[in-house]
């Protein structure tokens, strides 16, 4: 089943997402660039969790929110846990990297990306995912939506593997993203695309829709945002048009999956 867009324009639209029967006072914006985050850390089975809880009561979809490298140390990645809670979701944001974040600047002296990448492997991080799922369903949640960001993305996929407990999934320009983690999801999946990515240049995005397309028998979407490069879905720079809006649509574009294919927030 496809699904595919090439446009540099998704609409933006807030009365329809799946927090429609949910009241925001004077904040009719549920998304948040700025600001202080209204979440709060806690610790389950040795890992913490970012936990934003929505004011909808007894949401039934829970957004699992995959960071980038920056991890929940980045305010960025708070603030639209944050923005997933006001659009109806329980949301949970866990530290994938056990308080080891990658420097802002990767040039930083001393930081080698490559050891940092094989010490935070999928053995090590699907424990700590794992522990967010379990919290979500303790929860009362009866579906889990991954929303995963850059390194995130590529475990918005891997989460989408049988018996992972996650019913649906959002990728927002993965990184490092495999053929047989694409190969292995079993639930609908879509992607927020950057037209300047290195790590997902035009010809990797071409394959990764083919094997969509071909092998995958589940609902997905493409996406491709332009004027925006990779990393915009946390880091674009909202003084820019451009950015400011592939940032905020693929926000909604992960909203608008899960009100489609998990039923909703509530």
């Amino acid at each position: 089943m496809r699904t595919s867009f090439i446009t540099s324009a998704l609409l933006l639209w807030a009365g329809t997402v799946s927090a429609k029967k949910c009241s925001y006072g004077d904040k009719p914006q549920i998304i948040a660039h700025t600001g202080t985050p209204v979440g709060s850390e806690i610790v389950v089975n040795g890992s913490t969790l970012y936990v934003s809880n929505t004011t909808c009561n007894k949401p039934k979809v829970g957004v699992l929110y995959l960071t980038d490298a920056f991890s929940i140390q980045f305010v960025n990645n708070k603030l639209l846990a944050d923005s997933f809670a006001r659009a109806g979701f329980l949301t949970v944001a866990p530290d994938m990297f056990n308080n080891d974040p990658a420097p802002f600047d990767l040039a930083t002296p001393g930081f080698n990306a490559t050891e940092w990448t094989l010490r935070h492997n999928p053995t090590a991080i699907h424990p700590i995912l794992a522990t967010a799922v379990a919290y979500l369903r303790s929860r009362g949640v009866t579906k889990v939506a991954a929303a995963g960001y850059c390194f995130g993305g590529r475990y918005s996929f891997r989460m989408l593997a049988a018996g992972l407990g996650v019913d649906v999934g959002f990728s927002a320009h993965p990184s490092l993203l495999e053929d047989s983690e694409i190969l292995a999801v079993t639930g609908p999946i879509s992607i927020a695309a950057a037209e300047v990515d290195a790590m997902m240049p035009p010809a990797r995005r071409s394959a990764i829709e083919g094997l969509l397309a071909t092998s995958v028998a589940q609902p997905y979407q493409v996406n491709l945002y332009g004027g925006t490069a990779h990393g915009f879905g946390t880091r674009g720079n909202i003084s820019d048009p451009e950015q400011k809006f592939g940032k905020e649509a693929a926000f909604y574009q992960a909203v608008r999956w899960f009100d489609a294919w998990a039923g909703g927030a509530l």
